[in-house]
């Protein structure tokens, strides 16, 4: 009988990303197992071309719970050889399992890969990592033809709370320099991207990319196809996001900006990712949100241009010699 694996993960897209490590080491330790995931519906597509993966199953949340009880009816009937539940949800509990492991949270302040790795016996946690299929990699190379081998900067300046989203106004200067006759990418094009309800915001990106070297990544496009683009691309840099982890997450040289979220526990991890965050934590940054001592469009004014140009130039720079290494080695 073939062996089957259940893993239930996050409803939000950076933290399902995260989880990627643990399933591929899942995938990798039961050769031929058929896994089943149920992850919210927002990241569920990026899971269907994971090796081993069988079925996706997306957890669309309803009142009173009832996403767990359909849950449940979906896998009652199978008998798991393993229950991975990065939920700590009842259904791990009610079906029947030869072992269950069962995530409660992991140890404060720890990285979420790290914290997930725990679960499984991993120190440090897996690096998270995606798979696309050929049609989606062919999109892109199509999608990306007009940059025609240039150089391309994915740009995330958007995020789901306008408190974790680095001033609009900066983020346009951070990108006309780096684009400038003397910047480090200076015949860049530029990709944007951010999800439906924040593309109003993102749009003012455009206001300092020439409008011939501007590649939309908001429009008629899936998840997985815009993660496909930015594995084609030089550099993602935007706010806390799952977009910011699908980056990591590839291996892309990665710039994250930080403010109310605890990056000891949600940077970006990736061989070339880095952030910058504001000078106050996130936990002083949230009371002041919470007691109305902050203004809630933005709590990252500290953190200044220069600081993510540099991180910008440093993270490039190692891409170059990670490059370089590769090549004569």
């Amino acid at each position: 009988m073939i062996p089957r694996i259940l893993f239930i993960t996050s409803n939000r897209l950076g933290d399902a990303v995260l989880s990627f490590g643990v399933l591929q080491w899942l995938s990798e330790n039961n050769p031929g197992a058929l896994i089943t995931v149920a992850c919210g519906p927002i990241p569920s597509p990026l899971f269907a071309d994971v090796p081993g993966v069988d079925r996706v199953i997306p957890l669309v949340k309803k009142s009173w719970h009832r996403h767990w009880w359909k849950l449940w009816q979906d896998v009652r009937d199978v008998r798991w050889e393993i229950v991975v539940d990065l939920r700590n949800s009842l259904v791990s509990r009610l079906v029947k399992a030869k072992k269950r492991l069962i995530f409660d949270g992991g140890a404060p302040n720890l990285h979420k890969v790290d914290a997930l790795g725990q679960l499984i016996g991993m120190s440090p946690g897996p690096q998270p990592k995606l798979w696309f299929s050929a049609a989606n990699q062919e999109f892109a190379l199509k999608h990306l033809a007009i940059a025609n081998g240039k150089p391309i900067i994915v740009v995330g300046p958007a995020a789901n709370w306008q408190g974790k989203e680095w001033p609009m106004a900066r983020f346009q200067a951070l990108l006309a320099r780096m684009i400038a006759a003397d910047g480090p990418l200076s015949d860049a094009f530029v990709a944007l991207s951010a999800a439906p309800d924040e593309r109003e915001r993102a749009m003012k990106i455009w206001d300092v990319v020439p409008e011939n070297r501007r590649i939309d990544l908001l429009h008629n496009i899936t998840l997985n196809q815009v993660a496909a683009c930015i594995a084609q691309s030089t550099i993602y840099v935007g706010n806390d996001s799952g977009l910011m982890h699908i980056a990591a997450a590839i291996g892309m040289p990665t710039v994250g900006v930080f403010g109310p979220s605890d990056d000891r526990v949600y940077g970006p991890r990736g061989p070339l990712a880095t952030l910058v965050r504001a000078k106050r934590s996130a936990k002083s940054l949230l009371a002041g949100a919470k007691d109305g001592s902050l203004a809630i469009n933005t709590l990252m004014d500290d953190i200044v241009v220069d600081d993510v140009y540099h991180a910008v130039c440093d993270v490039l720079g190692r891409s170059a010699l990670c490059f370089s290494r590769a090549v004569s080695g």
